[in-house]
């Protein structure tokens, strides 16, 4: 970011660069003036007279990494080897020399290094590029009976391609479900993709194993973050928030034969928000485009009939979806306001 200012800030300016950027200039100041700073190399410095040898450090650090004192604080380490009767060096030197090694004062015990996760970015521009699937419990007869449902989702349409609801989750389950719908819906390799979260039929090798034989590439989100699966998660909101949702189900045939009538309906008569007031099928097998013809034919002899109701203006209906994303990059927006300024200045 601060070599991008520097390449703008010639032709804008610093300030209008920086603002461009939302970058603060004292930051901006700081890192430019050090570049043109004249400073000693330390590594040219002749060492103090004073300071510990190579072989002196070694042992100040050997004893601190030790069993006996990794546990302690160096003012700690310090009185006990005076109560030893062993001096090695200050505390302020222990303090120095464990900076040194570390970069700052941690812990000296190895611990668990967690990984880090990046953030899942998928786009889908067409029905059947990226598929959400997830799956949710549903409330048995008595207390602590649960069935599960498996529902795959594509996020351009909104199309739940396949569902299943079985006693348990199972891997072998989620990857009969997954390769019956991309049976179904003629999936070819490298075609798809599809993402889940983290649970263990999601992560398990036989799942693996089967989007790498179709030739489909798996993403995952990050362990705790439910915005990263959104088109799952409002689905299945859109299915508990149901009217007739019971509260529990008699059976697993009772379960089915609702999810049969509830996915029939959310396909076929859903008219989604997210997709133009279409219903999925109709966004997802191509008949979109003829029904906002009808619906912009419609509006029009609607302003024909009455163009007071609407002010001159002839409405349009809500447009069709372009593309959906999985975590939408935030450059788009930087590189707005960049070129924004640009164009300003020039």
């Amino acid at each position: 970011m601060i070599s991008l200012a520097e390449q703008l800030s010639p032709h804008t300016g610093k300030k209008a660069a920086c603002e461009a950027l939302l970058l603060p200039r004292a930051t901006f100041y700081r890192h430019h003036n050090a570049k043109e700073r004249p400073g000693n190399n330390s590594s040219q410095r002749p060492a103090p007279p004073l300071a510990l040898s190579g072989m002196e450090r070694q042992a100040v650090i050997d004893v601190l990494h030790s069993a006996q004192f990794c546990d302690d604080a160096p003012h700690q380490v310090y009185a006990k080897l005076l109560d030893d009767g062993q001096y090695l060096c200050s505390i302020r030197t222990m303090y120095r020399i464990i900076e040194a090694e570390h970069g700052g004062v941690k812990e000296r015990r190895k611990h668990v290094q967690h990984p880090k996760y990046v953030k899942p970015e998928l786009l889908a521009t067409q029905p059947n590029q990226v598929w959400s699937w997830d799956i949710t419990k549903l409330k048995g007869p008595v207390k602590w009976t649960y069935f599960y449902l498996y529902v795959i989702l594509d996020i351009f349409s909104r199309y739940v391609v396949g569902w299943m609801i079985a006693h348990c989750e199972q891997a072998a389950l989620a990857k009969r479900l997954i390769k019956d719908s991309c049976a179904k819906q003629e999936i070819e390799h490298d075609q798809l993709t599809i993402h889940a979260d983290r649970g263990s039929s999601m992560k398990s090798k036989v799942v693996a194993h089967l989007l790498s034989d179709l030739g489909i590439t798996k993403t995952h989100s990050r362990p705790h973050v439910s915005n990263d699966n959104p088109y799952s998660e409002a689905q299945f909101k859109t299915l508990k928030y149901c009217p007739q949702f019971p509260q529990r189900f008699g059976s697993i045939q009772d379960a089915r034969s609702f999810c049969q009538s509830f996915f029939n309906w959310y396909n076929k008569e859903h008219r989604h928000s997210g997709i133009a007031l279409m219903t999925p099928e109709q966004v997802h097998y191509g008949m979109d485009k003829q029904i906002y013809q009808q619906r912009s034919q419609v509006l029009a002899d609607a302003f024909q009939k009455n163009p007071n109701r609407f002010k001159g203006k002839v409405p349009i209906p809500k447009l069709l979806p372009v593309a959906a994303w999985i975590n939408k990059p935030a450059t788009d927006e930087l590189e707005s306001n960049l070129l924004t300024r640009v164009s300003h200045f020039h």
